[in-house]
């Protein structure tokens, strides 16, 4: 497949995942990133073009289009804490929804139609039911749902304007590192329960700090649905695959459809790496639910995903070999060379 693809935040965690996916499977990639939470050295093959830059720069991306003649753009690039999205809402409206409508325009005035979007299970808000499907109510309570939900709603308004074709997909808990463990989680600060368990264990932190452990589950710890990073990076191409093909205009959910608590995440990451975890346990943390497990059956029935990594022992493993591997020396690898 000879079109060269455009992926903004591609510098970013699973982005970066996604272009060494699509670069080894002989793909033309280009990314565009910010910089502002990616990192340059972990686009790793040398295939890849890169270009440091805003989604809202509407110069710089009709130059890009007009060079490339993209066939297709995976949009990763957005900011992620629903903390912050709380305490400064408008910065995720301007950056998750305002700005990539510059992209849109250009897309629409270059005539490409095939937009691959990272979206969230955090359009769900609080679930009807378990397992979610795509069906459940989308009701999100933070605005960095919201943002997503905005983004999605736009391109089902495109579509009916001008033929845009989109495949939103619905990320669970995106977790694991390369396989290699050359490329990996490196948020600051980081907020996800893998990487900050892994952290208590290198010492990064003094210990990892439990919220409830008296919900309506097994254990009493919140449950989530935890995919690796690399799956997800299989889903984009796949995606990608689809709409290049022809097919329509998609929502669907990522995840493995299995649930793993809290605890259960800890004791794992004991087993593999063979240290004790130091945990302090504290009160719930207001808007969290006690159980968010993915129903991924669409994904596999139209794009004929699924994922390979249900244990999150294996997500563990390569995430340990990243945190005490290539992380600590901010790579082991200069930019663009290749394992």
């Amino acid at each position: 497949m000879s079109e060269a693809i455009l992926v903004t935040g591609g510098a970013g965690y699973i982005g970066s995942h996604t272009v060494r996916q699509l670069a080894r499977l002989g793909r033309k990639v280009v990314v565009l990133d910010s910089l502002v939470y990616g990192h340059r050295d972990a686009i790793v093959d040398p295939s890849v073009d890169f270009v440091e830059g805003e989604v809202g720069d509407r110069a710089l991306l009709q130059a890009l289009f007009e060079k490339h003649r993209f066939g297709a753009v995976i949009h990763f690039a957005a900011f992620t804490y629903v903390g912050e999205s709380v305490t400064d809402p408008l910065k995720y409206y301007r950056n998750n929804t305002a700005e990539p409508l510059t992209l849109l325009e250009v897309m629409r005035d270059s005539g490409c139609k095939a937009f691959v979007f990272s979206s969230t299970c955090a359009t769900y808000g609080v679930p009807d039911a378990i397992p979610i499907t795509e069906s459940n109510r989308q009701q999100p309570i933070n605005p960095y749902g919201r943002s997503k939900l905005m983004m999605e709603w736009i391109l089902k308004d495109c579509d009916t304007a001008w033929g845009l074709k989109s495949v939103c997909l619905r990320y669970f808990n995106a977790s694991g590192s390369s396989a290699d463990g050359l490329i990996g989680e490196d948020h600051n600060p980081e907020t996800h329960l893998i990487p900050r368990v892994l952290m208590a264990l290198t010492g990064e932190i003094t210990h990892l700090e439990v919220f409830g452990t008296d919900y309506e589950t097994p254990d009493g710890t919140c449950i989530r649905d935890y995919i690796h990073v690399e799956d997800l990076a299989d889903a984009h191409g796949r995606a990608v695959d689809h709409l290049l093909s022809g097919g329509a205009s998609l929502q669907c959910n990522l995840g493995t459809g299995v649930g793993v608590s809290v605890k259960e995440i800890i004791d794992a990451a004991q087993e593999v790496t063979g240290l004790e975890v130091p945990v302090k346990y504290g009160p719930r943390r207001e808007g969290d639910p006690p159980r968010l497990v993915a129903d991924p059956s669409l994904a596999a029935g139209v794009l004929g995903w699924t994922a390979a990594h249900k244990d999150v022992r294996d997500m563990l493993r390569p995430a340990w070999a990243w945190m005490t591997g290539p992380r600590k020396g901010r790579y082991a690898n200069t930019p663009g060379s290749a394992p």
